[in-house]
């Protein structure tokens, strides 16, 4: 046997020609492989072989009647299979080969050269096994810590996991018996806290003596106390253990049993949403887990559907939030009208529904996603108070070989929600391992697409948020926020396609915009001797186009606006990584009367470094200083050490992300000119004064 090759090689070979296919496999047998071969001579009988057999290799020996190798190595990698595709070829060269590997070709060989054809069925077969071999370890391996995990979460006895006196680990027993809701009520809380006073000094010795690594006796008797005070007693049992590879105690709390009816209605309710009796996320995590533990082990596929609303804020709005749950409950409401038993469905977050669809493959689940949509769309959603109209976004992943880790299930499926809600909503994106570069490059030209018409079609909008000037509240401050309307009138956040702007080639044009209205707005709100700010960001690719400066020049004089109005803004990463052309950008600003900001400030190494080489008119501290303010000193450290620097140099610095009235009340004591955050004024339409 070749290469110790031993197990049948089930072998699809694609070809029209019977003969030519029959001397393939004789070459084949006749070096010692144990081939089972099947032909497909069209696409039809392509699909229904890999529908219905599960081979090992697929062999695109030269098809002919209209099926090109293109299309034979898409439709073997369908539903997520991990079917490896050799292309024989008449003769090959680096365009060829180049477009065939990132089809997915796994081996390309010549025509008529049966060793090397032999050498690479061989290496993909046993490729192929090597990666069976560690989706079966992977999934018995999720199976036994969720097992494990399971046995331990629903163990009636109280057990707890315990490392240097601190709960690292406790079940839902363990929690109820001392009345907290969460793990992370007691987590990293010591295990005296749980013991009653009288027993605190007697324990304490205990726990010295783990601390030295002492065995842990089998027992131990006392009170313990629950989290509203009361004390009862209970014995302790110490096992030695390991958790997440750490040594730890494990430590079981021995008390009187609940009825065991009501232990079961618990768990129930337990597994269980409170609003819509749908499975709550953990079960639906555990139900989703062992479905890709099947996947691994016999390779069959199912789909996992992600629904949102469209607009949720709306219609929690429209509702009103004393009855938000009754929304949801209408939502679940319609799934199951719509799927009924057909489906594991669960409310995974506040405004999520999963569905899980066994066996299903891709067009199934395709299918159901858009049934899913239509469930919504046009159909009136009844509250017992309200009647509305809502639409939803739906995402999906097909589930088979090639994504067969739960993470990377739930991340893509989140990824396809997401895009299905950024493209305005009402949309369906199925994400499909076997198709992902041409799904993702249709999505690219979609949104480029898009992004190119915004810009002809005036589809972009700029909200403006106050800046406000802790020493003259007359200063009208303003930054700009950029958003794209979405072809159903929906506004679309930059996150969402500001990347793909840069990445292609899209953002210098969509800087030059932004610039051309915020300038206009400005002008328009000027009133007096001193004009209004507007801070506007810019890109890479402006920061290197020389023709900036220019161009906002010319914008200037065609809107009208004073050039001490404007304030272009970059993150301190990018000046930092161009500071040469960041210096003649600041240079050349002040010039004109306008002025530069460098913002995310403090995230360097050598953050003050930079204002040795540079000296802009504003910097922009970075938010994570400003989040929590008011609890860290070495935050208040921070932001008073640069504020000190800047002033040194009239620098003006602006807090971003002030969210109430102690972080503005302890910034204004740090010397800071400017502060910003929706507890100020939040972002709107138009430029209006914070006050």
């Amino acid at each position: 046997m070749l290469s110790g090759v031993d197990a049948p090689i089930r072998l699809l070979i694609v070809n029209d020609d019977a003969e030519e296919a029959e001397a393939i496999v004789s070459h084949l047998r006749n070096a010692g492989l144990a081939i089972r071969p099947a032909r497909a001579a069209t696409l039809e009988e392509l699909d229904s072989h890999v529908a219905t057999h599960p081979f090992d290799v697929v062999l695109a020996a030269s098809p002919t009647a209209g099926l090109s190798d293109l299309e034979v190595l898409q439709r073997a990698g369908a539903n997520g299979r991990d079917l490896p595709v050799v292309v024989e070829v008449d003769h090959i060269d680096d365009t060829l080969l180049v477009a065939l590997t990132e089809s997915g070709a796994r081996g390309i060989v010549l025509r008529g050269q049966f060793a090397h054809l032999q050498e690479v069925v061989v290496r993909e077969f046993t490729d192929l096994e090597a990666r069976r071999g560690l989706r079966r370890l992977e999934a018995q391996i999720r199976e036994t810590e969720r097992r494990c995990d399971a046995l331990i979460e629903s163990s009636r006895d109280p057990i707890a996991y315990v490392h240097e006196g601190m709960h690292i680990r406790a079940n839902r027993a363990y929690l109820e018996m001392f009345g907290y809701d969460e793990f992370e009520d007691i987590e990293g809380m010591s295990l005296l806290d749980l013991v009653a006073p009288s027993y605190v000094i007697e324990f304490k010795q205990l726990l010295k003596s783990l601390s030295r690594g002492e065995t842990p006796p089998p027992r131990h008797e006392l009170e313990a106390r629950d989290a509203e005070g009361n004390s009862f007693p209970a014995v302790m049992e110490f096992t030695q253990a390991k958790y997440e590879g750490e040594p730890c105690i494990q430590v079981i709390l021995r008390r009187q049993e609940s009825d065991p009816a009501l232990a079961q209605e618990v768990e129930e309710l337990r597994r269980r949403d409170m609003a819509t009796g749908l499975l709550n996320r953990q079960t639906f995590l555990q139900q989703l887990e062992h479905l890709v533990g099947e996947v691994a082990t016999d390779g069959s596929s199912h789909g996992l559907l992600l629904m949102e609303p469209d607009q949720s804020a709306q219609l929690e709005q429209q509702v009103g939030l004393d009855n938000v749950d009754d929304l949801a409950v209408a939502i679940a409401g319609r799934i199951n009208e719509t799927f009924g038993d057909k489906a594991v469905i669960a409310r995974t977050g506040e405004n999520t529904y999963a569905l899980l669809l066994r066996g299903s493959d891709y067009n199934a689940t395709s299918a159901a996603a858009e049934r899913l949509r239509a469930a919504f769309n046009g159909r009136l959603l009844e509250t017992a108070d309200a009647t509305l109209s809502a639409t939803v976004s739906v995402g999906g992943v097909q589930i088979g070989e090639r994504i067969a880790q739960v993470p990377r299930v739930v991340s893509k499926a989140t990824e396809s929600l997401q895009n299905a809600a950024g493209m305005g909503g009402n949309r369906v994106e199925i994400f499909d391992p076997s198709a992902t570069e041409r799904v993702e490059e249709e999505r690219i030209q979609t949104w480029i697409t898009h992004i190119r018409e915004a810009i002809a079609n005036d589809s972009m909008r700029l909200h403006y948020q106050p800046i406000v000037n802790l020493q003259d509240e007359t200063e009208q401050f303003y930054e700009s926020l950029l958003r794209m309307v979405g072809s159903d009138g929906h506004t679309i956040p930059p996150a969402q396609f500001v990347p793909m702007a840069e990445e292609h080639g899209l953002a210098g044009a969509i800087d030059r915009w932004a610039l051309r209205h915020a300038l206009q707005d400005v002008a328009a709100q000027s009133v007096g001797a001193t004009p209004a700010k507007v801070l506007v960001k810019i890109c890479q690719e402006s920061l290197d186009d020389e023709k900036l400066v220019p161009d906002i020049f010319a914008l200037l004089q065609e809107t009208g606006a004073a050039p001490a109005s404007l304030v272009l803004q970059l993150p301190e990463s990018k000046v930092f990584t161009n500071l040469r052309q960041a210096q003649r950008l600041n240079e050349e600003l002040r010039a004109m009367g306008a002025h530069f900001c460098i913002e995310h400030f403090g995230v360097g190494l050598n953050s003050l470094q930079l204002l040795s080489h540079l000296n802009p008119a504003f910097l922009k501290l970075n938010q994570d200083f400003i989040t929590d303010f008011t609890r860290s000193q070495e935050n208040r450290d921070r932001v008073q050490e640069i504020v000190q620097k800047a002033q040194s140099q009239q620098i003006a610095c602006i807090a971003r992300g002030v969210a109430d009235a102690a972080t503005m009340t302890a910034l204004f004591t740090t010397g800071v000119e400017y502060m910003q955050g929706d507890f100020i004024a939040p972002a709107g339409e138009r430029m209006a004064p914070a006050y």
